[in-house]
C-alpha cells in the first residue's frame, strides 16, 4: 500500500493553497466542503475564485515560505515545477502533510476520487499513477451507492446509543446492524419514507425484531425504453437485490441480465389477444410472494404509471397491506422520440403534448378524434401498431391534413430501432411494407419534420 487512507477533520483549520487557476480552484471548493479557512497564495487569480472572495483570504503574491507560517495543510497547484519544489520542501522542513497536484513524488498525500454521501465517504485511489482511472472507478460506484446513503448513516447516527445499552456485547451490535442495514429500514429510506423508517428501527430496538425475511415488499420499476443504460440508479441496485423478478414482454434481455442470477423470474407478458397471465393473477401474484416474504420486482417496460397497469397493481398491494415503492423510468415517448430525433414539443411546431393508447381493454379504440386531429400539438399513440389504419383513418374522417407527419418507431433504443416516416395518409401502406415488429410506438404531429436533420442514434454503432 503506497499511501494510507485517512479522513482529516479539517473544520476551521487554516489551510493554505497555492496557484490561482482552474485547477487550484477546484482543490478549494473541495476544502471549503471540508469546511477548512483557506488562504490562497498567487500572483493573479481566475474568475471562479473572484466569485469565492467572501469565502477565502486571497493573497496576490509570489509564493514565500513564510506563507506556510500557522498552516495545518498545503496544497501546491502552480504549472511551474521549480515552484511546486519549493512549497514541498518548505512544507516538509514544517511536519505539514502537503500535495502537490499531478507531482506524486512531490507529495506527502494524494486526494482521491470522491463519493460523497455524507457523512458516509467514500475515496478512491490509484495513488497518483492514474487520476483518470480512480475518475472512472469512481463514476462506476457511484452507480451502486444511493445518495440516500448519507440520510441512513444520519438515522444510524441517532440510534447507536440506543442499541449499545440495549444489545451490549458488540457481536449482537454488529449482527443487529448488518440485519437493519439490509432490511426493510433501509429500503424505507431509500424510498423516502423517513418517519416510518425511524418506527420501524425504534420497533426493532424495543422488540429485539430487526424485520428481516418477515415481511416481504413489491418494487415497481420502470425498465425505460429498452436500453439498460437508461435504467435509473435505484431501479439498478433492486434489480439486485430483488428474490422474485415479474416482468413482462417489454423488458429487454439485457436488461434481465441485470438481476441477480439467484433470483426467481416469472414472465407474466401481455400482447394483444395473447396474456400470459390476466392481470387480477398478476395482482394476486405480487401480493402472495410479499406475503412470503420476498422482494418482488415488478419490471415493467418504459414507466409504470404510463400505460403500465401501475395503478391497478398498487391498489391491490395496498388494500393487501404489502409494502411498496415506485420507480419511475424513462417513459416509452421520452426514450423513443429521443432516440428517433423528435422533439416531442417545439416552441414552433408544437404547444401541447397528449398521450393516448391504441386500444382499449376489448380491442375498440374509442378516443376523442376530433381533439386528436387538432394542429398545433404532439399526439404519441401507445400500442398502435394493430390499430394504425384505423388510427389515421379517424384523424383524416375528423378534420387532420392528409400532409400530417407521422412516424412509427420500432424497438427504440436497441439495435434494432428502425424508424418509419411518412403522413396519416401513407404510414399505413408504409407499415405494411416495412414488415414492423412490436413493441412500436406512434409520434403525430409537424415535430415528425425534424427527425431527418435530428436524428442522431444510428442502430448499426451497437451492433
Amino acid at each position: 500500500m503506497e499511501f494510507l487512507p485517512i479522513f482529516l477533520d479539517l473544520k476551521q483549520r487554516p489551510c493554505v493553497v497555492v496557484g490561482g487557476g482552474d485547477i487550484a480552484f477546484r482543490k478549494i471548493k473541495l476544502l471549503l466542503r471540508a469546511g477548512a479557512k483557506v488562504t490562497v497564495i498567487a500572483p493573479e487569480v481566475c474568475q471562479g475564485l473572484n466569485a469565492l472572495k467572501d469565502e477565502v483570504t486571497c493573497k496576490v503574491k509570489n509564493f514565500e515560505p513564510s506563507d506556510l507560517q500557522g498552516c495545518d495543510l498545503v496544497i501546491a497547484a502552480t504549472n511551474d515545477r521549480t515552484v511546486n519544489s519549493q512549497i514541498s520542501a518548505a512544507a516538509r522542513e514544517r511536519g505539514m502533510p502537503v500535495n502537490v497536484v499531478d507531482q506524486p513524488d512531490l507529495c506527502s498525500f494524494i486526494v482521491p476520487s470522491i463519493i460523497d454521501r455524507s457523512p458516509v465517504v467514500v475515496a478512491v485511489s490509484s495513488s497518483g499513477s492514474s487520476p483518470v482511472l480512480a475518475r472512472l472507478l469512481r463514476a462506476r460506484l457511484e452507480t451502486m451507492i444511493p445518495s440516500s446513503y448519507g440520510r441512513l448513516a444520519e438515522l444510524v447516527r441517532g440510534f447507536r446509543d440506543q442499541v449499545r445499552d440495549k444489545l451490549k456485547v458488540s457481536r449482537d451490535i454488529r449482527i443487529f446492524w448488518e440485519k437493519i442495514l439490509q432490511g426493510p429500514v433501509a429500503e424505507m429510506m431509500f424510498a423516502g419514507q423517513e418517519d416510518a423508517a425511524k418506527a420501524a428501527l425504534q420497533q426493532a430496538i424495543n422488540t429485539g425484531d430487526t424485520l428481516v425475511d418477515k415481511s416481504g415488499e413489491v418494487y415497481l420499476v420502470g425498465a425505460g425504453p429498452g436500453d439498460p443504460d437508461l435504467l435509473t440508479f435505484r431501479a439498478l441496485r433492486l434489480l439486485q437485490q430483488a428474490d422474485v423478478v415479474v416482468y413482462d414482454r417489454l423488458v429487454s434481455k439485457e436488461i434481465l441480465d441485470l438481476v441477480r442470477k439467484d433470483a426467481e423470474f416469472l414472465y407474466v407478458g401481455k400482447q394483444r389477444d395473447d396474456h400470459a397471465l390476466p392481470q387480477n393473477e398478476i395482482n394476486e401474484v405480487l401480493v402472495r410472494f410479499a406475503k412470503q416474504g420476498k422482494r418482488v420486482l415488478r419490471l415493467k417496460g418504459g414507466d409504470p404509471f404510463i400505460f403500465g397497469r401501475g395503478g391497478e397493481e398498487i391498489e391491490e398491494l395496498a388494500a393487501a397491506g404489502v409494502p411498496f415503492q415506485i420507480v419511475p423510468g424513462i417513459t416509452a415517448a421520452s426514450g423513443t422520440a429521443s432516440y428517433a430525433g423528435i422533439p416531442l414539443t417545439h416552441r414552433d411546431y408544437a404547444q401541447s403534448l397528449v398521450f393516448v393508447t391504441g386500444h382499449l381493454k376489448d380491442g375498440s379504440q374509442n378516443l376523442n378524434w376530433t381533439v386528436l386531429a387538432q394542429p398545433h400539438q404532439t399526439v404519441v399513440v401507445y400500442m398502435g401498431l394493430v390499430g394504425v389504419k384505423n388510427f389515421c383513418k379517424q384523424l383524416l374522417a375528423h378534420g387532420a391534413p392528409k400532409d400530417r407527419p407521422m412516424a412509427l418507431v420500432q424497438k427504440a433504443t436497441t439495435r434494432d430501432q428502425k424508424v418509419i416516416v411518412g403522413t396519416v395518409e401513407t404510414i399505413p401502406d408504409l407499415v405494411e411494407k416495412a414488415d414492423i415488429k412490436p413493441p412500436t410506438l406512434i409520434i403525430i404531429g409537424d415535430v415528425v419534420n425534424l427527425q431527418d436533420k435530428l436524428a442522431w442514434f444510428d442502430p448499426r454503432d451497437n451492433t
